[in-house]
């Protein structure tokens, strides 16, 4: 792709680093942008940089948010003694949008996959032990991906902390195998939750 810009060219290299953006895609935005008003893409900027330099993640949980613990962990609301373990913030969204679910979360921040060089000491799972050691949990929801790093991730943690006296749990598969949760519709995933069934029946299924 020849540019006649080396400007054009560097902000289109920038995009295309972008998950799910190649070369083309990531012209064309730039392009859109730069037909744009000034004030438009100063505004993209600013939210940017801003995002970068001032988001935080919640002590408790690990989930985005802006002060130093969350608007769910904070609210009293909520059950205190369940927690829905989920990949990232995407998967909280996506949870909180069924209405389905009045507990707490805990973000590992991606899954065991030694193929990626991903290891249990680089996901926010001794955090995870140490709230159930703690004594006050009663219910682990295991709500990661149907895939293979997804269960291989569920089944390492539910090895830490089996014998403890907390009820393990899985979203029942309403879920595809190998679909990502955040691409679940919210009916899908709402009866899911709903129907969530002990974790040691599904190390039974086939």
């Amino acid at each position: 792709m020849e540019f006649s810009s080396k400007l054009l060219e560097n902000a289109v290299y920038e995009m295309s680093q972008l998950p799910g953006i190649g070369k083309r895609t990531a012209l064309r935005l730039v392009l859109h942008l730069l037909r744009q008003p000034k004030a438009q893409t100063d505004h993209l900027v600013t939210a940017l940089g801003t995002l970068r330099s001032t988001i935080k993640f919640c002590k408790k949980c690990h989930s985005i948010s802006d002060e130093d613990i969350c608007d769910i962990c904070s609210n009293l609301n909520r059950s205190q003694d369940t927690i829905c373990v989920v990949e990232d913030i995407r998967d909280v969204m996506a949870i909180e949008s069924t209405g389905q679910y009045r507990g707490l979360y805990h973000v590992l921040g991606g899954k065991i996959s030694p193929l990626d060089g991903v290891g249990p000491q680089d996901l926010n799972i001794s955090s995870l032990i140490e709230k159930v050691n703690e004594g006050q949990v009663k219910e682990l929801i295991f709500a990661l991906s149907a895939t293979m790093e997804g269960d291989t991730t569920n089944f390492y943690i539910y090895k830490q902390i089996e014998g403890l006296k907390v009820k393990i749990s899985t979203i029942a598969r309403g879920i595809s195998v190998n679909d990502e949760l955040e691409y679940a519709d919210e009916v899908t995933l709402g009866r899911s939750i709903v129907n969530r069934i002990p974790f040691e029946n599904a190390l039974k299924s086939p």
